[in-house]
């Protein structure tokens, strides 16, 4: 479990009040659950599943690990706890770990009974919306992460944090290889290597690069989808890996001709990109991760309001 004091509530002076007693935190606990699930909409023909959800349409289905990060937040009792760790620890398991480890996800709750008219596929997002229903009557929840596999999760909100717990914050990863240098061609070359170091000199140098590309939007009342992860999946690899992958950037990008291609302009450029194809899938481009190397990444948020958005519950889910 991790905790994190949330900035509003710091004391300068934590001996004024005993073991902590009402400073405010927001803790997580993580909960893993295997299952199975299968996308096929009854209302659809044969032919029209498997063009919409492709293999995921196959029967019986197929299985994922499950990882849950579960954010909540309150002020610290006389013990110095938000929550009593026990009690957490049942509720994840009764409201949720019990009744979906080793289960068919589309017989194991009423949200996912597709003859019911409300019912929805057992997505990522649906189900992580549908474990929200369960759990947000015993614990103070302010956000949820469900992994589905390593490049695909989703993020859901308490209401103030987001516009609805109803949005959810749905995530993919890729990743290319790319070539770059860093100068600034009206600069000589030992001054680039002044602001740049290393990285300034003349045949470049190359990385791994990781992209975690995340839109927001509505779930969907029947697929339980945030848009179509197919075509999400096909717009991040036709506009950027394909371009970018095993280049190099300052050559053979256009955009970088003129502008160095640090870590930071290339979210920018990617961002840029991506942002008004996606909206025409319905959702809105969130934000862009590159992590250039495991010690250096940038984040660019595509939606200007919510830069200031940056809530306790997400960092503590990335943290969980």
């Amino acid at each position: 479990m991790t905790a994190t004091a949330t900035a509003s509530g710091f004391s300068p002076n934590p001996a004024s009040s005993s073991h902590g007693r009402g400073r405010p935190c927001v803790i997580t606990r993580r909960a893993t659950f295997s299952a199975s699930h299968r996308y096929w909409l009854p209302e659809l023909s044969a032919e029209e599943n498997q063009a919409r959800f492709g293999p995921c349409s196959l029967a019986p289905g197929h299985g994922h690990n499950y990882t849950l990060v579960v954010a909540m937040a309150g002020p610290l009792d006389a013990d110095g706890m938000v929550l009593n760790l026990s009690e957490v620890k049942h509720a994840i398991r009764a409201e949720v770990t019990a009744q979906l480890d080793f289960r068919y996800l589309n017989e194991a709750w009423p949200e996912f009974d597709l003859d019911r008219p409300e019912g929805k596929l057992p997505t990522t997002e649906a189900l992580c919306q549908a474990i929200w229903t369960r759990l947000a009557p015993q614990l103070p929840l302010v956000g949820l992460r469900l992994h589905e596999t390593d490049t695909l999760w989703v993020d859901l909100l308490a209401p103030g944090s987001a516009p609805t717990p109803m949005e959810a914050f749905l995530s993919i990863r890729t990743h290319f290889a790319a070539a770059h240098r860093l100068a600034r061609p009206e600069l000589s070359q030992g001054e680039n290597e002044t602001i740049y170091g290393k990285c300034a000199r003349p045949h470049g140098h190359g990385h791994n690069y990781l992209l975690d590309v995340t839109v927001r939007g509505p779930i969907d009342a029947r697929t339980g989808m945030v848009c179509d992860l197919a075509a999400l999946q096909q717009l991040v690899d036709d506009l950027v890996v394909e371009p970018f992958d095993h280049t190099f950037l300052n050559k053979d990008v256009e955009h970088f001709a003129s502008t160095v291609p640090t870590a930071e302009n290339i979210a920018l450029h990617i961002a840029d990109l991506l942002s008004a194809p996606i909206a025409a899938t319905g959702a809105r481009l969130h934000k862009v991760r590159l992590q250039e190397s495991p010690n250096n990444a940038a984040e660019v948020f595509a939606e200007t309001p919510q830069l200031e958005m940056v809530p306790a519950a997400l960092e503590a889910l990335v943290a969980g």
